[in-house]
This record gives structure tokens, sequence and C-alpha cells, in this order.
């Protein structure tokens, strides 16, 4: 892991994260980012639910010595959540809106993928760019895709009243910058997905945000939408990370609305594809996709990391015409905005990325050893 990690205005910025330390009492600790260093918080909030359910949280992290425990070149990151459930707003571009309905019609082939992307594009894809979900002019769109015989489930949440929120990885599971990302070895059409993530408290304000890459395989969801978390929930298929940029006078939820968002993916075959995603552009405000998620229905003790959506949906050949896109192992993924950083990933096969074993008994067992519980 090196410095180019960093956002470009770091200094300024209020970065928590999580890094593993390798000593008497290995496990992860909570730091915050100073000097090009991370510095333990374990004495101001044993666990990054904790420390984002602290009132005033920029000024007790800025406030709070710690210990200097590594330089950023030499530390293990891990995703900067812990306990906090791991959820994601599918549907919420109308590009990448119309890729999943592209994918539900072709059943998961990327042959027929090509064919059916022009027809369906130059059809609906002009009408949708523009309309907002859950208005009355969504509705008149509704029905007349209807009458046309073009409605999708996609289309449902893309326009409709409510948004697609699932749970996209278990606590604790998610890896970090710098680890392996997977993708399911029988999948032969998938992509990764460039997305903000907000960090959320339990009460569910939005304290922060940082990136994540929700890797997605498409030939699965595209076969049935209900094998969803087969086609996302894998091991190492989320990806969050480097740090938390926490909100405060410098950085608010305003610049993660106008944020553009970076990817490279650099093959091992000398394959390069390079997108961007710009939030401006997202069809929901961020606010109101965690008012759906988090809310008196659906309480997440522990807070909740959500990711937002992404405009970017790969269509560019790789190998065979009409195929389009899809990862192969060793495939370098870079997702980078400059104000959060760049989460830098390669990509293996799932079972073939470090397993995951180190979960809330184990995290509860470390902390009680360290004397934190």
């Amino acid at each position: 892991m090196t410095m180019h990690c960093l956002p470009e205005d770091a200094e300024r910025a209020c970065l928590v994260g999580r890094v593993w330390i390798e000593d008497e009492t290995p496990g992860p600790r909570v730091v915050v980012v100073r000097e090009g260093a991370v510095w333990d918080l374990s004495l101001l909030a044993p666990t990054m639910s904790d420390l984002l359910d602290l009132d005033d949280v920029v000024a007790r992290v800025r406030a709070c010595p710690g210990e200097r425990l590594a330089g950023i070149d030499d530390a293990r990151l891990l995703a900067p959540c812990d306990l906090q459930a791991i959820k994601a707003a599918g549907v919420t571009f109308a590009d990448s809106m119309i890729e999943r309905v592209i994918e539900e019609r072709a059943k998961g082939d990327p042959e027929a993928a090509g064919a059916l992307r022009a027809e369906i594009a130059d059809r609906i894809g002009a009408e949708l760019t523009s309309v907002r979900p859950g208005t009355p002019e969504s509705a008149r769109a509704k029905t007349a895709l209807m009458e046309a015989g073009l409605w999708s489930q996609y289309l449902e949440v893309g326009i409709g009243p409510d948004a697609e929120i699932f749970t996209k990885a278990q606590p604790m599971s998610a890896v970090g910058a710098g680890a392996h990302v997977g993708v399911h070895v029988r999948s032969e059409w998938n992509n990764p997905e460039p997305e903000v993530v907000l960090a959320c408290s339990s009460s569910g304000a939005i304290v922060g945000a940082t990136l994540g890459n929700d890797v997605n395989l498409r030939d699965v969801e595209g076969r049935s939408a209900l094998l969803l978390s087969k086609a996302k929930d894998n091991n190492a298929s989320c990806a969050i990370g480097p740090f938390i940029r926490l909100f405060d006078a410098d950085f608010s939820l305003d610049d993660v609305r106008s944020a553009v968002l970076e990817l490279t993916i650099e093959g091992q075959d000398g394959f390069r594809l390079s997108g961007q995603s710009a939030m401006s552009r997202i069809s929901r405000d961020p606010a109101d996709l965690v008012r759906q998620a988090l809310n008196a229905d659906h309480q997440y003790p522990d807070g909740m990391m959500l990711f937002l959506g992404t405009l970017f949906s790969p269509t560019q050949d790789r190998d065979v015409p009409g195929r389009g896109f899809t990862h192969k192992p060793g495939d370098r993924v870079c997702i980078s905005s400059p104000r959060l950083g760049a989460l830098h990933n390669e990509v293996t096969h799932c079972h073939l990325a470090p397993p995951w074993q180190f979960g809330a008994r184990a995290l509860m067992r470390s902390l009680s050893r360290r004397g934190l519980l």
C-alpha cells in the first residue's frame, strides 16, 4: 500500500479506518491518518461502529492523541468498517438502469445483450434519463412503458417511489485497499462497480464517505433477480476503502453529490479500460437513499455502510466481439476520487481469495484480550 491511496487534500481531511496489527495481541485497530501514518484510536473507540456513533466525532478524533502504529506505506489496510450492516442501493442511475433491463432480457447471455443494447437504449433510454423517481412524470413513463410491453422490475425500482436496497455483504466480510477482490469462477460476464459508500451512525446520521467496489456477476443476476445474493455476496466480492472521510467544514454531503469517480482496469493480457461515474447524474439523492435504508422499519444498531450505486456499466469488448467486458484473474482495479483517495484491488476467483475467517466473534475475543471490553 502506498501514499497515493490518500485524497489530494489529505492534510486537511479527517480520515479514519482500520488496520491489522500483528503483535502479541494481533487484530484490527481503529486508526486516524496523521502526517502520513496511522495512529491508534482504540482508547477513544474500540470499533469503528462505536467511533461513528460518538457525538462531535471529528473534534474528538482530532483531540485524541493516540499512538503512532505505522506509516501508510507499511500499514495493512482493512475495510474501514466492522460491525456495520453493509447495504447497497441498486439501479440509481438511468444508464445503469438500462443495462439492468438488458441483462434481464438477455437472461445473462452477453452475446444477446449486444444485440439488445441498441434497441432498448433507442426505445427507452432518452425518455428515462431526465425522469425523477417517484414523481408524476415517472408514473406517466411507467404507464407508457407498460403499454409498450417494455416494463421491468429494474424500471420499477429505477423510476418508482421505492429504491432497491439490498444486503451487499455481511458485517466484517468486506476487504480493504490492497486486498484481492473475488469473482465466482463460473461467472463468464462480470464487472466492477465503482461507488461512493456512505458511513452512517446507528441513528441514521450520515457522518462520512468512502469508496467501494460492488463487484457484480451480470450473468448470474441476469438469469434471475432472485439470484441477487449469489451475484453479489461472495467471498471477497465487496471492497471498501481506503479510509472513511468524516464530514467537517471542508467536506460534506454536497461534496459527495458532486463527486466524480474514476475507474481503471489493467489486465495481465494488456487490456485496459477506463471510465467515470459522476454522482451529479444519480437519480435519487443520497440522503433519500439513506432514509429509505435506515428508518423506523429498518434499524441497524451497529450503524450502516450504504453503497450508492454506479453510472458505470462497461460494454467494451475484451476478447470476443459482441460479448462485452468481463474480468480475468490478475486484473488490477483502481477506483479513485480526488477527495476520497484511491481503492486498489487485484481480481482473483472467490475460492482462491483468502477465506473470510475473522468475524464478529473473533473481533470480540480480540478486543477482550486487549482489555477493551
